[in-house]
């Protein structure tokens, strides 16, 4: 069975489809990068409603997610976002803790596997004939992650000279 990657770089994908299946990267906030913990929730949370879209699915097919906040004292002020996010009855089984991410100003980063088809496929067919301006924002919207991905490996990269530098590579 082949595998159909979206946004797929030099590290890493941004997702993968395998089966009926999508698995997304970590998600970290672009445009809400350095602002408040609700701020980079929602800014995350768009970006994976429209890698979910474009790989055939939507929330209400979430079957699991992983959330890694830089401080656990933020859990209530992300709830507050997730709660208004996700569709009641549909919600994923889900993790969250608390750890260092890839840079400063992250403090939230979202990872989530989805079944594609079922409930989704009735709301990606919905909003399908809705207004001529949906395929600008998705072309914003793939400019968005595209330049998450990059800051992503930027700082992955820094953090891997850091760590060459004090080992002495």
């Amino acid at each position: 069975m082949a595998l159909k990657r979206i946004g797929a770089g030099k590290r890493m994908s941004g997702a993968v489809i395998h089966g009926d299946k999508v698995y997304l990267a970590g998600v970290t906030p672009d445009a809400a990068l350095g602002k408040s913990v609700a701020e980079q929730t929602k800014d995350v949370l768009a970006q994976i409603d429209a890698t979910l879209k474009e790989a055939g699915s939507d929330k209400t097919n979430i079957i699991k997610a992983n959330i890694w906040l830089t401080d656990i004292a933020t859990f209530g002020e992300m709830n507050s976002v997730w709660d208004a996010w996700v569709v009641p009855g549909q919600t994923p089984a889900r993790a969250t803790v608390e750890s260092k991410l890839a840079a400063p100003g992250i403090d939230v980063e979202i990872m989530v596997e989805a079944a594609i088809g079922g409930a989704g496929e009735a709301t990606a067919s919905a909003g399908a004939g809705a207004g001529a301006g949906r395929g600008k924002r998705t072309e914003e919207e793939m400019a968005a992650r595209k330049a998450a991905r990059q800051a992503k490996r930027r700082a992955e990269k820094a953090a891997d000279r850091r760590a060459n530098k004090k080992s002495g590579l």
